[in-house]
C-alpha cells in the first residue's frame, strides 16, 4: 500500500468519526426522523362473521403473551394491559433509527398516551447490549424515558416477535389483537396517527 492510499484512508476514518459524534450529538433532540423507508402493515377489515382470535403474529391475531422484568424490579405481563391500546416497541441502544424514535415516543407518551388510553412497552433487546443492563439504564436516563421498558434479557420474547429489524413496533387494539406492524422509526404525528386509527 502506498502513502497516497494510507493517507486516503485516514481522512476517511476521521471524516467518519466527525459525522458520528455529530450525529450522536443531535440525536437526543425530538428531531425529524426519516420515515420515508418505514414499512406499515395494517388490516383490511373482513366482511361476515367474526372468526376466532388465533395466536400469532398475523395481523388481528392475539401476540405472545410474555412476562419481563424492568429496571426497577417490577414484571409486565402483555395480557394484562388488555382493555389499553398497546404500542409494543423493540429497540436497542446502539441502534441509531431507535435513538431517534425515542424522543418522539417520550414525546407522545408525556403529552398524550392517559388521554387517549395508551401505554407504550418498549421492549429492549438486553441480549443484544455489549454492556447489558448498565447501557440500557444510561440510556433511560439520558434520555428521560418514563414509559415502560422491559428487558429481554434472554432474547426470547424478541425473537418470538421476530423483531430481527429494529425499531420494530406492533400496534395492540384494547382487546390485545394486532392492529398494525410497523417496521423503522415513527415520529410523534404518525405514532398519533396509528394509535388513533386503532379500536
Amino acid at each position: 500500500m502506498n502513502k497516497k492510499v494510507i493517507g486516503y484512508v485516514i481522512a476517511a476514518l476521521l471524516i467518519g468519526s466527525m459525522i458520528a459524534i455529530m450525529v450522536n450529538e443531535n440525536v437526543k433532540k425530538a428531531e425529524p426522523v426519516n420515515t420515508s423507508g418505514v414499512l406499515i402493515e395494517t388490516k383490511v377489515e373482513a366482511e361476515g362473521n367474526a372468526e376466532e382470535v388465533s395466536v400469532g403474529l398475523n395481523l388481528g391475531d392475539l401476540p405472545p403473551d410474555f412476562e419481563l422484568a424492568t429496571l426497577d424490579g417490577d414484571t409486565l405481563k402483555l395480557s394484562e394491559l388488555k382493555g389499553k391500546k398497546v404500542v409494543l416497541n423493540f429497540w436497542a441502544t446502539w441502534c441509531p433509527p431507535c435513538k431517534a424514535e425515542m424522543p418522539h415516543m417520550q414525546n407522545y407518551y408525556r403529552n398524550s398516551a392517559e388521554e387517549a388510553n395508551v401505554e407504550i412497552v418498549a421492549v429492549n433487546l438486553t441480549d443484544s447490549e455489549n454492556r447489558g443492563v448498565k447501557v440500557v439504564q444510561e440510556f433511560i436516563d439520558s434520555y428521560g424515558l418514563t414509559f415502560k421498558i422491559p428487558l429481554d434479557e434472554q432474547g426470547i420474547v424478541g425473537e418470538a416477535y421476530k423483531a430481527f429489524q429494529i425499531p420494530t413496533t406492533y400496534m395492540l387494539n384494547t382487546d390485545g389483537t394486532i392492529s398494525q406492524i410497523v417496521k423503522g422509526p415513527m415520529d410523534e404525528a404518525m405514532l398519533k396517527t396509528l394509535i388513533d386509527d386503532l379500536d
